[in-house]
């Protein structure tokens, strides 16, 4: 099975899909298809798959944290960013949150932002990805690329 490009595989089994049920799907069966199209690089899909759960579950973070991923991997960069955000609310923490969301931020072009985020997750997990993403926003910077203008 293939990871979606800003998938963590040792979060998999982690967070606790939530239980319920909606439309004659449970939220937990959604949850998990949702996890099997991201696995599938359909992040669309998922995050169709998703929209029940995160109405039946906005307060758990291993449903954000799924959506934020979807959001992220389907270039919805504005909601990635909310997904992540709400993780951390929940779970301050989250080393893999903090990493997406700088991710997120890295590619709306918020690079400030972006390296903040990074250097603090992997602060928190010295994995070599964290790494590599803090030398890729220090080169975006050193070469004068500017954080575009924030939208109004």
């Amino acid at each position: 099975m293939t990871s979606a490009p800003f998938s963590d595989p040792s979060r998999r089994d982690e967070g606790h899909p939530p239980e319920g049920h909606r439309d004659g799907e449970s939220t937990f069966a959604s949850y998990r298809r949702a996890e099997t199209l991201l696995s599938q690089r359909r992040p669309l899909d998922a995050v169709q798959a998703l929209l029940p759960v995160l109405a039946a579950q906005p307060d758990d973070a291993s449903v954000q944290l799924l959506a934020g991923r979807a959001f992220l991997d389907s270039a919805q960069l504005r909601r990635a960013e909310t997904a992540f955000t709400r993780v951390l609310e929940i779970d301050p923490a989250d080393h893999y949150a903090r990493f997406a969301l700088g991710k997120s931020l890295q590619r709306q072009g918020r690079f400030t932002e972006a390296l903040a985020q990074l250097r603090m997750a992997f602060a928190m997990e010295p994995r070599p990805e964290y790494q590599d993403a803090i030398g890729e926003v220090r080169a975006r910077i050193a070469i004068g690329d500017p954080d575009p203008l924030p939208e109004d």
